[in-house]
């Protein structure tokens, strides 16, 4: 199956039951797939408006008490971002899922690009942590959406994936495991009598149980600053309150939250760091680079945001470069030249969308590296 396919049998395998959406290539298969698949599981499936409308859904499909999602791409993405605000601050489990297209704008629809990372941990306005996953092939796709639904359940968040046209539109081997084989995480239940129950009181962890509206709790959600009631508290108190605990729950849970693959990192001197459909054009580059005798790594980011610092901090002092490969101007770049802190040269190997980035041209890179000509 495609990557967009699997993206739906992974999020019907983790219990989401309620799919709103828009049609936009190159992510429109996934919303196809739920709408044959979903009816068949006692599932909804509603083809909404726009964007916005979408996402709006699927906040209200979760407080609700059922796993919900959508999925999208540039232009969608951008929509759906005033409410993925909304998502974080009312705390609200969901998973949307953008197969990032080159833009900005319209721009090419039907091809790859990479360039929505920094909207995917910004695109909303204020200050704010967000979990984003980016799946290098169709079976993680799969695996990744299982994950995302897991850890939005956990932490009470809209989780993002964070794909690519390749990776959607790929046609690969998906081993689908038996449902006992399945981690399935769900959000945590209120321990406390209805009457004493309030939607924001954190446990000691920070992590606030999450009761369904129409259970006979008392509910109030409001995308303004609130107390642990829901109420609005209109004073910077309560937004320090309110966001350090947004912000730590996520942060104090890095170790746990951050996933990477880490290949001949043991004796690297040139480390690559990709994503996403990248990471593969980078692994064949690290793997032609050894042949050669060049003593290459890898660090595939299976999650974006958190960003692995530690990861990037621990292995810079030990290289003689690091190199970013990615379907941008330079966004994650960035990031590991922040990490890396001087510690050793950081390059960038990429283009503007529209096509995949050739291992040789990250080969090059690392033979040049290699070289100390960076």
């Amino acid at each position: 199956m495609n990557g967009d396919e699997a993206c739906c049998e992974g999020a019907l395998s983790a219990g989401c039951r309620f799919f709103a959406g828009y049609p936009i290539t190159p992510a429109t298969e996934i919303a196809e797939s739920m709408s044959r698949r979903l009816p068949q599981l006692g599932g909804i499936f509603i083809q909404m408006e726009d964007e916005i409308a979408s996402m709006a859904a699927i906040l209200g499909a979760s407080w609700g008490g059922v796993k919900s999602m959508t999925s999208t791409s540039g232009p969608g993405f951008s929509l759906m971002m005033e409410n993925i605000g909304l998502g974080i601050c009312t705390e609200t489990p969901c998973v949307v899922c953008n197969v990032q297209r080159a833009g900005p704008s319209t721009g090419l629809p039907t091809s790859v690009g990479q360039g929505d990372v920094m909207q995917a941990r910004w695109g909303s306005h204020g200050h704010y942590e967000i979990i984003v996953l980016a799946p290098a092939s169709p079976q993680q796709m799969f695996d990744m959406t299982i994950r995302a639904f897991n850890l939005s359940e956990y932490y009470r968040l809209p989780v993002l994936i964070l794909a690519d046209e390749v990776v959607g539109h790929m046609n690969e081997r998906v081993i689908i495991p038996r449902e006992d084989e399945i981690e399935i995480i769900n959000r945590r239940k209120p321990s406390v009598a209805r009457e004493d129950y309030l939607p924001y009181e954190a446990d000691t962890d920070g992590i606030a149980p999450m009761a369904n509206c129409g259970d006979g709790y008392r509910i109030h959600v409001t995308g303004l600053t609130h107390d642990d009631r829901g109420y609005p508290a209109m004073n910077a108190a309560a937004q320090e309150q309110m966001i350090a605990r947004l912000v730590d729950k996520i942060r104090n849970n890095r170790e746990k939250i951050i996933s990477t693959k880490n290949l001949y990192l043991d004796d690297a001197e040139i480390v690559v760091v990709s994503y996403g459909i990248s990471a593969r054009s980078a692994m064949q580059a690290v793997r032609n680079a050894r042949d050669e005798g060049i003593k290459a790594g890898l660090i595939v980011l299976e999650t974006i945001w958190p960003f692995p610092e530690e990861l990037i901090r621990s292995v810079a002092p030990g290289a003689k470069a690091m190199i970013m490969a990615e379907i941008n101007g330079g966004q994650l770049v960035l990031e590991l030249e922040r990490c890396a802190c001087g510690a050793c040269p950081v390059s960038l190997v990429s283009n503007f969308g529209g096509a995949i980035i050739h291992p040789n041209l990250i080969l090059n890179a690392i033979s040049k590296a290699a070289k100390g000509s960076i």
